[in-house]
């Protein structure tokens, strides 16, 4: 089922929205100093590292469109601390407000700028000439559409093309630049250029029904078997879940998608899988991209394999096109986080930390952290570059180390991805063919980091990625964990991936889209199916939520009933880029805590221990408030 919801805003609610009184808004209505716009800011560290000079090939159209960018609207510096603090609170069990989630019109009335800072934000965006398509229910984010001319002459920056490796691009040129008197509650734009995420996923080929259904595939590396849902459910021991009713009923699933999907498809994949029917629903809430190359395999990958391991869960594709600027995976992220979609997120999408812009940080940092006070766990791929989380596919000669920033805030759960190594024993954990559903996996499979990069026999970066935070500090919650406090050098800094699930071409997943079978591999699976084992815990807590799971999965490394294969062996180096090794220790940066079994997460949660006393989580050590001032 596809839904259509209308997401613009008529300057008429913008109004109404300004005369919200105090007691409606819950903080002091403050006011904006009047704009001075000869008084001009830089909002600094908001150009796109790769719009450079040798790149120009000058100045986009005046009245090329530039549609739906978000203006983030910074919290003040009282209000970042409170909300500190209640999202702790709210992950202890000895507190008062406990799992007391907040709707999204509470987090903005709380969080959010005042009405009267909304009126008179939205009038400077109104007389330059754009217009206001949404106010977020969180107060921190404003949709607004307009022209390059207009972007321009109110932020001062002009937006050029950019050639790079024969792909031409748009890009803000210089750092935008704002009223003085708006420092303190503008942040900056999401986004004035369009260098998208980066889905990940490694490989997609396509195989036939006789290729499924036969004996195993011999490739020269070794034994490749194909991943159907049985096999998942049998490798991570769900299926004394499945005959318990533990199978997501009830619970909802957002994925963040950037293209449709064919529903049929989905209807497809379940009848070979020997799943009941449960379709997902789509909801489009603006422009339908339609059916999109690349990105329908993401979403097709996602909608089904979370719907995989949770068969009974109520599976939602969020759709956002791209617009000139504005990447899809930004638009949907948000609007599922102020819509409230469902109790679980997955998004298998990420740019490099380091080239996302101030305000694209702070827009994910406080999207995820609003997510975890509303009872949202969110997951998202660790990325499959391996340590050079900068660089997707191709030799990362000189690039350095990096991570994924859609996944290095504490608030949301970083999914790394493991790959099988059952040596030569491949008879003692695959049959030799398959049983209904197409399953052939026998038991768990001892897993290593998953690389099959150039570095490892293999081509490319496709490697799990991992590693240190350049902006977010450590939380308390991973302090003292395995490798985070000896072997590899942190700095005191938040490390990724929390966990890690199967994602190796080795033994790819299998999908159905536009009516055939096709092998897929990569975090993007690792994230969505991780995503769904949450899920069955939502169900049997028979909460509303959990919230940010990170506090949990890292105090139930310590439970008596650890429910983790902490990784062994291998590493996530590729070349031009070392990286980061298993050491069989209960943490590393390559796979976090490591994979899951199913059943014992479920019956353990709750039952964790820290080993540091949890605190509020105090970051990004450079970015979260350094445009947060009292105000």
């Amino acid at each position: 089922m596809t839904v259509l919801v209308s997401a613009r805003s008529s300057l008429a609610f913008v109004l109404i929205l300004s005369g919200l009184s105090i007691a409606a808004n819950g903080q002091r209505n403050r006011a904006i100093a009047a704009l001075d716009e000869t008084q001009l800011v830089s909002l600094t560290g908001n150009t796109h590292p790769l719009a450079r000079a040798k790149y120009d090939l000058g100045s986009v159209d005046a009245e090329t469109r530039l549609d739906r960018m978000i203006l983030v609207l910074m919290p003040t510096a009282a209000q970042q601390a409170e909300l500190d603090l209640l999202v702790e609170a709210q992950q202890d069990a000895a507190s008062s407000q406990y799992h007391q989630w907040l709707t999204p019109a509470e987090f903005g009335a709380r969080f959010g700028a005042s009405g009267l800072q909304l009126q008179q934000v939205t009038a400077w965006l109104t007389a330059h000439g754009f217009a206001i398509e949404e106010i977020a229910a969180n107060h921190r984010l404003i949709v607004f559409s307009g022209t390059a001319a207009q972007v321009t002459e109110t932020f001062h920056t002009a937006i050029h093309r950019y050639s790079i490796d024969g792909v031409e691009y748009i890009a803000n040129a210089q750092d935008p630049q704002i009223p003085a008197s708006l420092i303190g509650v503008v942040g900056g734009v999401v986004s004035l250029h369009n260098f998208r995420r980066t889905s990940a996923i490694s490989s997609l080929r396509k195989v036939s029904a006789k290729q499924l259904r036969g004996p195993r595939a011999e490739y020269s590396a070794g034994a490749t078997h194909y991943l159907f849902p049985a096999d998942f459910a049998t490798i991570y021991n769900l299926n004394a879940l499945y005959a318990k009713g533990i199978n997501g009923a009830g619970i909802s699933i957002a994925i963040v998608g950037r293209s449709n999907i064919n529903v049929s498809d989905v209807a497809a994949f379940r009848v070979t899988s020997g799943l009941a029917a449960n379709n997902p629903t789509v909801l489009v809430p603006a422009t339908n991209p339609g059916l999109v190359g690349g990105d329908q395999d993401e979403a097709t990958l996602d909608v089904e394999w979370s719907g995989a391991v949770a068969p009974a869960a109520q599976v939602i594709l969020v759709v956002q096109a791209s617009t000139a600027t504005t990447d899809g995976v930004d638009l949907a992220s948000q609007y599922i986080v102020n819509h409230a979609t469902a109790s679980v997120v997955s998004v298998s999408y990420g740019s490099c930390e380091q080239a996302m812009g101030v305000a694209e940080q702070a827009f994910y940092g406080g999207l995820w952290q609003q997510a975890a006070s509303q009872g949202m766990s969110v997951f998202v791929a660790a990325g499959d570059a391996g340590a050079a989380g900068c660089n997707i596919g191709a030799d990362a000669v000189g690039a350095g180390t990096g991570v994924n920033g859609l996944c290095s805030s504490p608030y949301s759960t970083c999914v790394g991805g493991t790959e099988f190594n059952e040596g030569q024993d491949y008879a003692d954990y695959w049959a030799a063919a398959n049983s209904p559903g197409n399953a052939s996996a026998l038991s768990y499979i001892p897993e290593e980091v998953w690389n099959e990069s150039g570095a490892n026999g293999g081509s490319g970066l496709w490697a799990s990625g991992g590693g240190v935070s350049a902006i977010y500090a450590q939380p308390s919650w991973q302090r003292g964990v395995g490798a985070t406090a000896a072997a590899e050098d942190t700095a005191g800094m938040r490390t990724v991936p929390d966990v890690a699930m199967a994602a190796a071409d080795h033994d790819g997943f299998v999908i159905y889209e536009n009516d055939s079978y096709w092998v897929i591999a990569g975090t993007s699976a690792s994230s969505p199916s991780f995503a769904a084992v949450i899920a069955l815990v939502v169900q049997k807590q028979g909460s509303t939520g959990l919230g940010n799971a990170n506090p949990e999965l890292y105090a139930l490394g310590n439970a008596v009933h650890n429910p983790f294969h902490a990784t062994r062996s291998g590493d996530n180096t590729v070349p031009g880029v070392a990286g980061f090794t298993a050491t069989g220790t209960a943490y590393n940066l390559a796979t976090g805590l490591g994979s899951v079994d199913g059943a014992i997460l479920v019956s353990a949660w709750g039952g964790g221990s820290l080993l540091a006393k949890p605190g509020p989580v105090r970051g990004p050590v450079r970015q979260r408030c350094a445009l947060c001032v009292a105000r």
